[in-house]
């Protein structure tokens, strides 16, 4: 089974920005709100969450660094 075969993943690489990447970011999105709720707020899903926002701001910082180059 691959990941495109699955219907709301495929249909966010085939409308996203064709950048495996941030298009996993987005769908992980979800997964870590749901994480958060499921756990509750604890100093986990707190470092959980930074690190989620940390990873799509410097990626989305990089891909617009090197946007064009």
């Amino acid at each position: 089974m691959n990941l495109d075969d699955l219907p709301v993943v495929s249909q966010v690489f085939e409308s996203g920005a064709d950048d495996r990447v941030f298009d996993s970011l987005l769908l992980l999105g979800p997964v870590v709100i749901v994480l958060i709720v499921l756990l509750g707020r604890s100093l986990l899903t707190a470092v959980l969450a930074v690190f989620y926002l940390g990873v799509f701001c410097g990626y989305v910082v990089y891909r617009g660094a090197t946007f064009g180059s």
